[in-house]
């Protein structure tokens, strides 16, 4: 009998044979929700290097305030870069409360504010709702960058999951209105493109944490009809755009068992083509959401590694890099 080759990376394997196959449903999605209650914390973390703070800022024309939640370093003197940081839940779940250590991390180690933002959450509030509340915290950012203390012309976004998608959205939407201007986009296994949920061909025997059934249930759900179709609005998936030219340079990372995987390379290699620079970290054996699920893992550490290293990178460029990247 010929050994079978364990398809995960050797961190993940314990994960990996643990992590139930769950397809999220309306029932579901309730109990999720129901759970995801207690996660919300009647105070703030404590940190003695960061500050963090929930603000309401102005939401879009017509809806309700949004609710922000920002990470500050207290040691931090002067004007400082930012990250809009948006949560994952496919669309439908989730709150800046999920990250919190994350956020933390970042604002500590890069000296940054992160501002992570509670967008209104499909199917009850489909597109484009939860775009327009992300867009409504990045016009805070630029509008009140004087008041926060942050630079305006480094401003980044970022976001994981259907988060990523969402950054990857935004970034086209601020290109399109021209009146903000992110410098960076930072998409961890962004979730992309609807046209995923109709392949065929798509063996799911290694996917962890997001399926192919709560992958249609979570793009349905946010597009207010059937995954997949002939069409869909303007903005709403981004793997749609057939002009990418113009958008801010990217991250991307994604792992080899992820069900984002192809549509992430996808979109990588066509950020390349249209000339938007896109470093791209690919992760063999890793599930979606692997960094978050095993976040103690050396692998998983690595990953956050690469992505904060990337933040540096763009929100503190060397001096004379932008003349270089024009050079070359």
């Amino acid at each position: 009998m010929k050994p079978t080759t364990n398809p995960f990376h050797p961190d993940l394997q314990r994960a990996a044979r643990l992590l139930p196959n769950v397809t999220v449903t309306r029932p579901v999605l309730a109990v999720v929700r129901f759970l995801g209650r207690f996660q919300r914390k009647p105070r703030v973390p404590v940190d003695v290097a960061v500050e963090v703070e929930d603000v309401r800022v102005p939401g879009p024309a017509g809806a309700p305030p949004v609710r922000v939640r920002t990470y500050r370093p207290r040691s931090v003197q002067g004007p400082t870069p930012a990250l809009l940081w948006i949560h994952g839940g496919g669309y439908i779940v989730g709150q800046p409360e999920q990250d919190d250590v994350l956020c933390l991390e970042l604002a500590r180690e890069l000296g940054i504010l992160v501002a992570s933002v509670d967008y209104r959450l499909a199917p009850e509030h489909p597109f484009p709702a939860p775009l327009e509340d992300c867009y409504a915290a990045l016009r805070w950012l630029f509008s009140q960058a004087g008041t926060l203390g942050i630079l305006p012309e480094r401003i980044a976004i970022g976001g994981a999951s259907a988060g990523g998608g969402l950054t990857a959205a935004l970034a086209q939407l601020a290109h399109d209105r021209e009146d903000v201007r992110p410098v960076f986009q930072l998409l961890v296994y962004p979730m992309l493109d609807d046209r995923t949920t109709t392949r065929t061909d798509i063996d799911g025997t290694n996917h962890r944490a997001w399926n192919q059934g709560s992958n249609v249930f979570g793009w349905r759900s946010y597009l207010g009809r059937e995954p997949g179709g002939a069409q869909v609005p303007v903005h709403a998936v981004p793997a749609r755009r057939e002009d990418l030219s113009g958008l801010p340079p990217a991250w991307l990372g994604v792992g080899t068992c992820d069900l984002f995987h192809d549509e992430d390379l996808v979109y990588a290699r066509r950020l390349e083509a249209a000339g938007v620079p896109c470093d791209v970290v690919v992760v063999p054996g890793a599930f979606h959401g692997f960094d978050i699920i095993t976040r103690g893992a050396r692998v998983a550490r690595d990953f956050r590694g690469a992505f904060t290293a990337a933040l540096r990178r763009a929100l503190f460029p060397a001096p004379g890099a932008a003349e270089q990247a024009k050079a070359g």
